[in-house]
């Protein structure tokens, strides 16, 4: 299964984006620590011309602590890049982000050459959050599902910093099938994108092989780690819908529910402190997903040279409502 989900209006904040940036000194971008990979929009580097970047790896709190050193690490390794790591609903390092936009733009401050921020992010990712954190009350609107956030808007946090927020935005193609399974377990992609069941088969195969520990500590099944990493998800779903109480009639276990249980418990912190890719794993992933992706693209292209397949036709922009005028 393909994980896709990008909305019209994501599309307008593309556009929004890419001629904000123009007047931006620095761009944050916000990345979830669970999957600091698959939650890095990979059209940003485009969009931002280059611009300094801070990355914040937010809910540090529900993340491996090991496997966040790991990511903060290979962030900060690349040029004119900081990352920092940080819960979003906590002040003192909320506040950090100024110290390190002021890093990565020394020049800019004061009243006449002010700092202007850009901050963006896959949906669901805590941008919102952050921004009322930082601001100090309500001034943005937050919520659990992916989309909250469909216009952009400015806030001041100081005479001389302004933050302008924009909507969560996906990129067109997810190219890395594990990312599409990775961001639909976090809730970054909307119900009617994929299938709970499948999404809770591929969240399982990665927890049973790196945090069996875990598992058994959540569901109490009885298994040691090397029979959960021996055991098929489809039979963990089971066993755990089973031992949860998601049964149908005639005492079987409702797949569905016990399925929507498992993510549920991964999105709530029940299941404990988990990362769900490494950089060296998604590093793999992504080359893989490149390879398959330029490999299907020149499949097409043989396909439509031979007439096999009508050519290409410019695809039109998705009919939604107008976008609200920058400000």
């Amino acid at each position: 299964m393909s994980i896709q989900w990008f909305p019209g209006h994501m599309h307008l904040t593309r556009k929004a984006i890419g001629e904000r940036v123009k007047e931006i000194d620095v761009v944050i971008e916000m990345l979830d620590a669970r999957l600091p990979g698959s939650s890095a929009n990979p059209l940003m580097a485009e969009l931002t011309s280059g611009r300094p970047t801070l990355k914040v790896l937010n809910k540090q709190d529900m993340a491996d602590p090991a496997r966040t050193a790991l990511w903060l690490a290979h962030y900060n390794a690349q040029p004119n890049t900081q990352a920092i790591a940080l819960d979003a609903s906590n002040t003192a390092p909320a506040r950090a982000i100024i110290d390190a936009c002021h890093h990565l733009a020394p020049r800019r401050g004061g009243m006449v050459k002010p700092m202007r921020v850009l901050i963006c992010g896959i949906p669901n990712v805590g941008k919102s959050t952050l921004i009322n954190t930082l601001k100090g009350k309500r001034a943005a609107k937050t919520g659990d599902e992916a989309g909250v956030t469909r216009t952009e808007s400015r806030i001041a946090l100081a005479d001389d910093f302004y933050l302008y927020d924009t909507p969560g935005m996906l990129w067109p193609r997810i190219v890395v099938p594990e990312s599409g399974f990775n961001l639909a377990a976090s809730g970054a992609v909307g119900k009617n994108a994929y299938d709970e069941q499948e999404v809770a088969y591929e969240l399982l195969a990665l927890l049973k092989a790196d945090y069996p520990a875990l598992l058994e500590a959540r569901y109490k099944l009885g298994r040691a780690p090397e029979a959960y990493a021996q055991a098929h998800e489809e039979e963990l779903i089971e066993a755990i819908g089973r031992q949860r109480g998601a049964l149908a009639g005639g005492g079987k276990v409702n797949m569905q529910k016990a399925a929507e249980l498992v993510i549920a418990d991964f999105r709530a912190l029940h299941i404990g402190r988990i990362t769900l890719e490494t950089p060296e794993q998604f590093g793999r992933w992504m080359k893989a997903g490149l390879k398959s992706d330029a490999d299907r693209a020149e499949r097409k292209k043989t396909l439509r040279e031979q007439g096999l397949i009508s050519p290409e036709r410019k695809a039109k922009a998705p009919k939604t409502a107008k976008p609200a005028k920058l400000r």
